[in-house]
Protein backbone atom coordinates (compact mmCIF):
# COMPACT_ATOMS: atom_id res chain seq x y z
CA UNK A 1 0.00 0.00 0.00
CA UNK A 2 1.50 3.71 -0.75
CA UNK A 3 2.28 5.68 2.23
CA UNK A 4 0.32 8.94 2.18
CA UNK A 5 2.00 12.15 1.87
CA UNK A 6 2.08 12.23 5.51
CA UNK A 7 2.90 9.67 6.71
CA UNK A 8 1.65 5.92 6.99
CA UNK A 9 -0.83 4.50 4.48
CA UNK A 10 -4.51 6.18 5.59
CA UNK A 11 -6.47 4.21 7.95
CA UNK A 12 -9.59 5.32 10.14
CA UNK A 13 -8.82 4.31 13.69
CA UNK A 14 -11.28 1.54 15.06
CA UNK A 15 -12.76 3.92 18.40
CA UNK A 16 -15.72 3.51 19.75
CA UNK A 17 -17.82 6.03 22.23
CA UNK A 18 -19.23 5.37 25.20
CA UNK A 19 -22.84 5.25 22.46
CA UNK A 20 -21.24 3.34 19.97
CA UNK A 21 -20.42 0.76 22.40
CA UNK A 22 -23.95 0.83 24.18
CA UNK A 23 -25.47 -0.14 20.67
CA UNK A 24 -22.86 -2.66 20.24
CA UNK A 25 -22.71 -4.35 23.42
CA UNK A 26 -26.41 -3.79 25.16
CA UNK A 27 -24.50 -1.79 28.46
CA UNK A 28 -26.19 1.47 29.14
CA UNK A 29 -24.11 4.40 28.91
CA UNK A 30 -24.73 4.83 32.96
CA UNK A 31 -22.75 1.21 33.32
CA UNK A 32 -20.09 2.39 31.85
CA UNK A 33 -19.40 5.55 32.89
CA UNK A 34 -20.16 4.00 36.37
CA UNK A 35 -17.36 1.22 35.47
CA UNK A 36 -15.00 3.78 34.51
CA UNK A 37 -15.68 5.72 37.82
CA UNK A 38 -14.81 2.88 39.81
CA UNK A 39 -12.05 1.66 38.28
CA UNK A 40 -13.54 -1.61 37.50
CA UNK A 41 -13.74 -1.20 33.38
CA UNK A 42 -11.72 2.03 32.09
CA UNK A 43 -11.57 3.18 28.17
CA UNK A 44 -8.41 2.16 26.76
CA UNK A 45 -8.11 5.69 25.11
CA UNK A 46 -9.04 8.28 27.77
CA UNK A 47 -7.78 11.63 29.05
CA UNK A 48 -7.22 12.35 32.89
CA UNK A 49 -10.65 13.72 33.42
CA UNK A 50 -13.51 12.09 31.56
CA UNK A 51 -16.27 15.35 32.47
CA UNK A 52 -17.05 16.15 29.16
CA UNK A 53 -19.26 14.55 26.03
CA UNK A 54 -17.10 11.91 24.21
CA UNK A 55 -14.20 11.66 26.43
CA UNK A 56 -14.45 8.20 26.98
CA UNK A 57 -12.92 6.48 23.69
CA UNK A 58 -12.96 2.39 23.58
CA UNK A 59 -10.89 0.49 21.75
CA UNK A 60 -11.95 -2.76 19.44
CA UNK A 61 -10.72 -5.00 22.44
CA UNK A 62 -12.57 -2.92 24.99
CA UNK A 63 -16.22 -3.41 22.85
CA UNK A 64 -15.00 -7.60 22.74
CA UNK A 65 -14.05 -7.57 27.12
CA UNK A 66 -17.34 -5.45 27.48
CA UNK A 67 -19.03 -8.18 25.34
CA UNK A 68 -18.06 -10.56 27.30
CA UNK A 69 -18.86 -9.09 30.91
CA UNK A 70 -22.36 -8.37 28.88
CA UNK A 71 -22.79 -12.29 28.19
CA UNK A 72 -22.00 -12.50 31.88
CA UNK A 73 -23.96 -9.70 33.27
CA UNK A 74 -27.23 -10.28 31.22
CA UNK A 75 -27.29 -13.42 30.21
CA UNK A 76 -25.73 -15.16 33.58
CA UNK A 77 -26.91 -12.44 35.78
CA UNK A 78 -23.25 -12.15 37.38
CA UNK A 79 -22.74 -9.17 40.28
CA UNK A 80 -20.50 -6.66 39.84
CA UNK A 81 -18.08 -8.50 42.39
CA UNK A 82 -17.69 -11.50 40.23
CA UNK A 83 -17.34 -9.18 36.95
CA UNK A 84 -14.19 -7.40 38.64
CA UNK A 85 -12.36 -10.46 38.46
CA UNK A 86 -13.01 -10.80 34.66
CA UNK A 87 -12.18 -7.21 34.43
CA UNK A 88 -8.89 -7.98 36.35
CA UNK A 89 -8.00 -11.41 34.30
CA UNK A 90 -8.79 -8.79 30.79
CA UNK A 91 -6.23 -6.63 32.48
CA UNK A 92 -3.55 -8.91 32.93
CA UNK A 93 -3.67 -10.79 29.70
CA UNK A 94 -4.16 -7.51 27.83
CA UNK A 95 -1.36 -8.46 25.22
CA UNK A 96 -2.34 -12.42 25.16
CA UNK A 97 -3.81 -13.35 21.48
CA UNK A 98 -7.87 -13.77 21.92
CA UNK A 99 -7.31 -17.22 20.62
CA UNK A 100 -5.43 -18.17 24.19
CA UNK A 101 -8.40 -16.85 26.04
CA UNK A 102 -11.70 -18.17 27.52
CA UNK A 103 -14.10 -17.72 30.79
CA UNK A 104 -16.23 -20.76 31.80
CA UNK A 105 -19.55 -20.52 33.80
CA UNK A 106 -19.50 -23.02 36.01
CA UNK A 107 -22.58 -23.30 38.18
CA UNK A 108 -23.07 -19.78 40.10
CA UNK A 109 -19.12 -19.37 39.10
CA UNK A 110 -16.50 -18.10 36.58
CA UNK A 111 -13.66 -20.56 35.69
CA UNK A 112 -11.15 -19.06 34.03
CA UNK A 113 -8.45 -20.86 31.68
CA UNK A 114 -5.03 -19.18 32.20
CA UNK A 115 -3.12 -18.88 29.31
CA UNK A 116 0.62 -20.58 29.88
CA UNK A 117 -0.37 -22.25 33.15
CA UNK A 118 0.14 -26.22 33.60
CA UNK A 119 -2.86 -25.76 35.43
CA UNK A 120 -6.05 -25.26 32.75
CA UNK A 121 -8.81 -23.91 34.96
CA UNK A 122 -8.65 -21.16 37.97
CA UNK A 123 -11.80 -21.16 40.23
CA UNK A 124 -13.62 -20.80 43.86
CA UNK A 125 -15.88 -23.32 42.53
CA UNK A 126 -15.35 -26.52 44.02
CA UNK A 127 -13.01 -28.94 42.10
CA UNK A 128 -14.61 -31.14 39.83
CA UNK A 129 -17.88 -29.10 39.33
CA UNK A 130 -17.90 -29.15 35.47
CA UNK A 131 -18.13 -26.59 33.32
CA UNK A 132 -21.59 -26.01 31.50
CA UNK A 133 -20.46 -23.18 29.08
CA UNK A 134 -18.18 -21.48 27.11
CA UNK A 135 -16.93 -17.69 26.71
CA UNK A 136 -14.20 -17.67 24.09
CA UNK A 137 -13.01 -14.51 23.30
CA UNK A 138 -11.95 -15.22 19.49
CA UNK A 139 -15.62 -15.87 19.13
CA UNK A 140 -16.45 -12.98 21.08
CA UNK A 141 -14.47 -10.62 18.59
CA UNK A 142 -15.59 -12.10 15.56
CA UNK A 143 -19.41 -10.94 16.62
CA UNK A 144 -17.94 -7.90 17.75
CA UNK A 145 -16.21 -6.94 14.77
CA UNK A 146 -19.52 -8.17 12.63
CA UNK A 147 -21.72 -5.62 14.92
CA UNK A 148 -18.66 -2.97 14.43
CA UNK A 149 -18.53 -3.43 11.03
CA UNK A 150 -22.44 -2.64 10.71
CA UNK A 151 -22.20 0.08 12.60
CA UNK A 152 -20.10 1.59 10.20
CA UNK A 153 -22.05 1.06 6.88
CA UNK A 154 -22.32 4.47 6.04
CA UNK A 155 -26.16 5.39 4.92
CA UNK A 156 -26.19 6.31 1.07
CA UNK A 157 -27.25 9.88 1.62
CA UNK A 158 -24.14 10.55 3.47
CA UNK A 159 -21.87 9.70 0.28
CA UNK A 160 -21.01 13.18 -1.08
CA UNK A 161 -21.71 15.20 2.07
CA UNK A 162 -19.16 16.69 4.55
CA UNK A 163 -20.37 17.16 7.92
CA UNK A 164 -18.37 18.58 11.28
CA UNK A 165 -19.64 16.90 14.94
CA UNK A 166 -18.53 17.88 18.02
CA UNK A 167 -15.65 15.73 19.32
CA UNK A 168 -15.00 13.58 16.07
CA UNK A 169 -11.74 13.66 15.14
CA UNK A 170 -11.18 17.14 16.98
CA UNK A 171 -14.21 18.66 15.62
CA UNK A 172 -12.79 18.73 11.97
CA UNK A 173 -15.02 18.45 8.90
CA UNK A 174 -15.15 14.55 8.07
CA UNK A 175 -16.63 12.83 4.68
CA UNK A 176 -20.28 12.17 6.42
CA UNK A 177 -20.30 8.49 8.02
CA UNK A 178 -16.79 8.23 8.93
CA UNK A 179 -13.83 10.18 10.52
CA UNK A 180 -11.73 11.09 7.45
CA UNK A 181 -10.98 14.43 7.50
CA UNK A 182 -11.62 16.54 4.19
CA UNK A 183 -8.24 17.93 5.00
CA UNK A 184 -6.81 14.28 4.40
CA UNK A 185 -8.17 14.05 1.17
CA UNK A 186 -7.23 17.60 -0.09
CA UNK A 187 -3.28 16.39 0.66
CA UNK A 188 -3.39 13.31 -0.72
CA UNK A 189 -5.11 15.19 -4.11
CA UNK A 190 -2.46 17.74 -4.20
CA UNK A 191 0.87 15.50 -4.09
CA UNK A 192 -0.58 14.03 -7.36
CA UNK A 193 -2.54 10.87 -6.15
CA UNK A 194 -5.78 10.07 -8.54
CA UNK A 195 -9.14 9.77 -7.30
CA UNK A 196 -8.79 5.91 -7.50
CA UNK A 197 -5.73 6.02 -5.54
CA UNK A 198 -7.34 8.37 -2.88
CA UNK A 199 -10.11 5.31 -2.41
CA UNK A 200 -7.60 2.47 -2.39
CA UNK A 201 -6.05 4.54 0.93
CA UNK A 202 -9.94 5.32 2.18
CA UNK A 203 -11.77 2.19 0.95
CA UNK A 204 -14.81 3.33 2.41
CA UNK A 205 -14.97 5.87 0.26
CA UNK A 206 -16.73 6.59 -2.84
CA UNK A 207 -15.39 9.20 -5.81
CA UNK A 208 -18.47 11.60 -4.79
CA UNK A 209 -16.98 11.81 -1.25
CA UNK A 210 -13.69 12.86 -3.31
CA UNK A 211 -14.76 15.49 -4.98
CA UNK A 212 -16.82 17.16 -2.43
CA UNK A 213 -13.64 17.01 0.10
CA UNK A 214 -11.90 18.35 -2.10
CA UNK A 215 -14.58 21.30 -2.99
CA UNK A 216 -14.94 21.89 0.42
CA UNK A 217 -11.65 22.06 1.34
CA UNK A 218 -10.62 24.86 -1.99
CA UNK A 219 -13.71 26.88 -0.72
CA UNK A 220 -12.50 27.03 2.80
CA UNK A 221 -8.96 27.88 1.93
CA UNK A 222 -10.54 30.28 -1.08
CA UNK A 223 -12.20 32.35 2.12
CA UNK A 224 -9.07 32.15 4.66
CA UNK A 225 -7.35 33.52 1.64
CA UNK A 226 -9.64 36.25 1.02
Amino acid sequence: MRRSPTGPPQQEVLAFSADQVRKLTGLTVRQLRYWDHTEFFSPEHAPGYRSGAFTRIYSFRDVVGLSAIATLRNDHQFPLQKLRLVGAYLKRFHDTPWASLALYVSGREIVFREPGRPEPYISTSPRGQAALSVIEFQEVARHAHSRAEQLRLRRQEQVGQVERRRHVVRNLPVLAGTRVPTSAIWNLQAAGYTTEQILREYPRLQPPDVTAAVEFERRSRSKKAG
